[in-house]
């Protein structure tokens, strides 16, 4: 067995690029996902390493004096991050020239001729679902015997191997909590909206819906839910307050955890016999009677993605959603008591100035706790991205480094006739001010922090965050 580095490289300051992030950029506040993706198969390694650079707070000079440690080092990158991740592997196979070096991630797994031609320091891209992939790459098989696989042979040139058959059996993979215990520093993740500090684990894979912009179904994950069993799941949760006593909250990581509502039923009542307060991603047709149980049995928050308050756009992106619904499923939480972070994307088709007004007036209706406002980026491997190609929404040059500045805060990659990148970027910060600075709103956070002081120094923690990324916002549109 190889000795194994699992390494997220490190990058911009702040820059939330975990394989557990959705889209890779320096957040409003501080925030860190857990980098489950490369979790997974370093449990399937035994005597592996992960280390989670950007997490932990390591530079380059902090992690080139492990290359002289390990046989082989898998990189998760991601396109925005891809041209210093490259810079990365090439600093530690000049480390230790011995060193296998392999990428994955969904940047990777959908252009893998061009990332490994990007750099000869780059021995092999593991493409769809790497898990076993580089489990039977540290096995020392030889390359060409292994399913997933993007390398060069002897004579230089690129060979492909049959793409690996989807995983079925989900109840294969083991827990990822054992390599959180045994490499992480559990406090080194902040979500705003989560309570600190958390865990966060995938029960499953893929996701029903179709949204054109949306990233790991449409590059890894695919449109079929491929769930651990609720026994598998509920077994593994049961560790985590005897491996880590200070967790405040679990969070289910699945692009949609209540697509199917009698599993995460079932999921719901065995984490309410273990006392647990847990938290996951929702789309906004949860039926009463289903949210009625999750939040019976500890249910806290709905990370929801509303994306846009104009039916039009969201038909446009393929949503599944009508604004009626999702205002009836709003209601609903507010009734029981259940907490909502929102997230809205601006810039998506069909955008113009009045329907992001439209949206930000949705917005302020509806009133979820808190919220985050994105800008659509156009990843490559989706359908949004080929949609732009060819609708000339891109500018000429559109590397992937358009999706993120200098600093690693997102930019706006599209621009349409009718509404320029400008405008777009503009609007994200017009958006968080209607939002917040309304007097129900500051007096609703306000209320929160007087009854409790540990919320009080986290949200003035965060409010510094927030004014020190709208400033760098600033900087970013003047430059």
């Amino acid at each position: 067995m190889m000795r194994t580095l699992f390494l997220h490289p490190p990058s911009y300051e702040g820059f939330d690029g975990g394989a557990g992030s959705r889209y890779q950029a320096r957040r409003e506040v501080r925030s860190f996902w857990y980098p489950t993706w490369l979790a997974q198969p370093a449990a399937l390694v035994p005597d592996s390493k992960l280390v989670d650079a950007p997490a932990a707070g390591l530079s380059l000079a902090d992690v080139l004096p492990m290359a002289r440690q390990y046989d082989l080092a898998v990189l998760h990158t991601s396109s925005p991050s891809f041209p210093g991740d490259v810079r990365v592997a090439e600093a530690l196979k000049q480390e230790n020239p011995a060193l296998r070096v392999g990428f994955v991630g969904a940047k990777v797994a959908v252009e893998p001729e061009q990332s490994l031609l990007a750099s000869p320091a780059i021995d092999f891209i593991a493409r769809e679902e790497f898990d076993f992939t580089i489990a039977e790459v540290a096995e020392g098989r030889p390359y060409a015997d292994i399913d997933g696989l993007t390398f060069r042979d002897t004579a230089g040139r690129v060979v492909h191997t049959p793409d690996r058959a989807v995983l079925e059996d989900m109840d294969r993979l083991p827990f990822v909590t054992e390599v959180y215990r045994r490499d992480l520093r559990i406090e080194d993740y902040f979500i705003g909206y989560l309570k600190h500090p958390y865990v966060s684990l995938y029960t499953g894979r893929g996701c029903r819906s179709k949204c054109t912009f949306c990233l790991w179904p449409q590059t890894v994950g695919g449109h079929r839910y491929r769930t651990r069993s609720a026994a598998h799941v509920l077994e593994e949760i049961a560790l985590i307050p005897k491996y880590f006593p200070q967790v405040q909250e679990v969070f289910f990581d699945d692009d949609t955890f209540t697509d199917n509502t009698a599993r995460a039923e079932e999921i719901a009542r065995g984490l309410g016999k273990l006392g647990l307060t847990w938290s996951c991603n929702a789309k906004a047709n949860v039926p009463y009677e289903t949210l009625k149980v999750l939040r019976d049995n500890g249910l806290r928050l709905l990370l929801v993605g509303y994306e846009s308050g104009n039916q039009q756009i969201l038909n446009n992106i393929k949503k599944g959603i009508r604004l009626d619904i999702a205002r009836r499923f709003t209601r609903d939480c507010r009734a029981l008591g259940v907490t909502i972070h929102g997230t809205f994307i601006l810039g998506l088709p069909g955008e113009t100035r009045e329907t992001i007004q439209e949206t930000i007036r949705y917005a302020k209706e509806i009133n979820p706790h808190t919220i985050q406002v994105s800008i659509a980026a156009p990843y490559p491997g989706t359908y949004l991205y080929n949609q732009a190609k060819e609708n000339g929404w891109l500018p000429e040059d559109d590397s992937a480094a358009t999706l993120v500045n200098e600093r690693g805060v997102q930019t706006s990659a599209l621009s349409y006739e009718h509404l320029n990148r400008t405008e777009i970027f503009d609007s994200v910060e017009t958006f968080y001010k209607r939002f917040y600075f309304r007097a129900g709103k500051i007096a609703e956070m306000t209320a929160e922090m007087v009854r409790s002081p540990q919320m009080m120094k986290r949200r003035l923690r965060e409010g510094a965050e927030f004014v020190q990324f709208l400033s760098r916002r600033r900087q970013a549109a003047n430059t």
